[in-house]
């Protein structure tokens, strides 16, 4: 047949869409990919007639109702987009609000997939020790520090107490990050890592286990490397 891969494609949506017509003349509910496809198959089908873009458009937005589909298939799937072609053409059809409300109950307000939460808050980091420090970025652009960056070891250009930040993150919600902006000091929250607490790269200082003190070498190389201390004499 010599067949193209957009032809493959063409019979692969046919097919999906015959498979959702014999579900549908058999009272069954459609699925999310058997109403993609009918809804597809149909504006194909329309412009294939002599359809104008708007009309086959227009006529997919028909094509199927709340009463057709399985619950929540109609929050998931939205719009419709398919490439068809017409006399001028091949053009994408865009069927908004492709499933119509249909004549049954509305089905229940709860959206597929999401999230429910209890009720009440949810502290980050509770029962772990932390503490407040004042940072000041002496340097002459903004630094960010990630959530999990080891506190003790960021940017040379921060002063703050160096001592109190071994083994210390920030205390933000994970993925998120603090900003400091050239000459000002703010205040941040830290708390202490979880787990086995070891620190390995990041700005190559630590290397090691953090629990405890700095230890003093530790502590004299970062003065060596001109990491700045507000904790230093």
């Amino acid at each position: 047949m010599h067949l193209t891969p957009k032809d493959e494609d063409r019979l692969l949506l046919f097919l999906a869409a015959e498979l959702a017509r014999k579900h549908r003349s058999a009272g069954l509910a459609l699925s999310y990919a058997e109403a993609r496809a009918l809804i597809a198959d149909e504006v194909v089908e329309a412009a294939r007639a002599g359809a104008t873009v708007a009309e086959a458009a227009a006529y997919g937005a028909t094509v199927l109702t709340d009463d057709d589909v399985m619950a929540g298939v109609s929050t998931l799937l939205g719009s419709v987009q398919v490439e068809a072609f017409f006399e001028d053409g091949q053009k994408l059809v865009t069927v908004h609000e492709a499933i119509g409300p249909g004549a049954g109950a509305a089905e229940p307000g709860v959206t597929p997939g999401e999230i429910l939460p209890c009720e009440g808050e949810l502290e980050l980091n509770s029962g772990r020790p932390g503490t407040t420090l004042t940072v000041e970025n002496t340097g002459d652009r903004p630094i960010q520090v990630g959530s999990h960056f080891h506190f003790f070891e960021v940017n040379r250009a921060l002063r703050f107490d160096r001592t109190a930040a071994f083994g210390m993150r920030l205390d933000i919600p994970s993925g998120t990050a603090v900003r400091f902006e050239p000459g000002e000091a703010q205040a941040v929250s830290i708390t202490s890592y979880g787990g086995e607490r070891t620190v390995i790269g990041q700005n190559d200082v630590t290397n090691a286990v953090t629990t405890g003190a700095a230890p003093t070498d530790l502590m004299d190389r970062m003065h060596a490397a001109g990491f700045l201390d507000s904790s230093r004499p």
